[in-house]
């Protein structure tokens, strides 16, 4: 064999290893990727026409706090989701964040500590209530820019709840009132509902036979002004690429 032929012998060999590689290193990232979606209900989009980068965060089950739920439970844990907000803040790759919710609520603090890490990120962010967001949950759905609800979406704001036992004097009361306090600032600042307006229907006594509070289903939500619009994944991500848009020519 002349040496020319040698080496081009050389060179497809040299090919096809190097696309092996790429193949290799595709499946790789496709893994990681299904495993962070299965572990932490996070993976990235960027597939899209404008080849933009998102962010895709589920906030499902319950919030979990300082203790850890049962195993059976499906929970978002916060000490996972903060450092990862953390490390979108300083990742210029990304673009923007979308927020899936379908939660019961869970942990005041940490719903809270989720809720002003998103409100404070400086990416466009859109949130989507798909079953439900209750509870913290709600503090959650309206700390993004734009928020969308599908019309089954169920959104329900209702008095703090404390589990364990609870001493019966005046400064639990006040501490009480201080949690509930963040809780309708924190709405009242993220939506365009007024603060008396979320309180009212936290202790609305007429819709919930065995509690206080307000259920909201679907366009409920945004004729209230929690949520600014009824609609599904598609609406919210054409919002999503709007406002990255929008960012990249300001």
């Amino acid at each position: 064999m002349s040496r020319k032929a040698w080496e081009g012998v050389e060179n497809q060999g040299r090919e096809r290893e190097n696309g092996a590689d790429e193949v290799k290193k595709e499946k790789e990232l496709e893994k990681r990727e299904d495993e962070k979606l299965e572990e932490y209900g996070q993976m990235t989009l960027e597939n899209n026409q404008g080849k933009r980068k998102i962010h895709l965060l589920s906030i499902i089950g319950e919030v979990e706090g300082h203790e850890n739920l049962a195993g059976n439970t499906k929970a978002t844990k916060y000490d996972h989701v903060l450092p990862k907000l953390a490390f979108l803040e300083d990742d210029d790759s990304v673009d923007g964040l979308l927020v899936l919710l379908n939660t019961s609520g869970g942990d005041v603090d940490a719903g809270l500590a989720i809720g002003e890490m998103i409100a404070s990120l400086t990416m466009p962010t859109v949130s989507l209530v798909l079953g439900g967001s209750h509870s913290i949950g709600v503090p959650l759905a309206v700390s993004t820019n734009y928020s969308f609800i599908v019309p089954t979406g169920t959104m329900m704001i209702h008095p703090v709840r404390m589990s364990g036992m609870v001493i019966g004097t005046s400064q639990t009361y006040e501490y009480f009132n201080m949690i509930q306090d963040r809780i309708l600032s924190f709405i009242s600042t993220h939506s365009r509902m007024e603060y008396e307006q979320v309180k009212a229907l936290m202790h609305n006594t007429k819709m919930l036979t065995r509690d206080l509070g307000t259920v909201l289903v679907g366009a409920q939500a945004v004729k209230e002004g929690l949520i600014d619009e009824v609609g599904g994944i598609r609406e919210a991500l054409q919002k999503l690429y709007e406002l990255i848009d929008e960012k990249q020519r300001s």
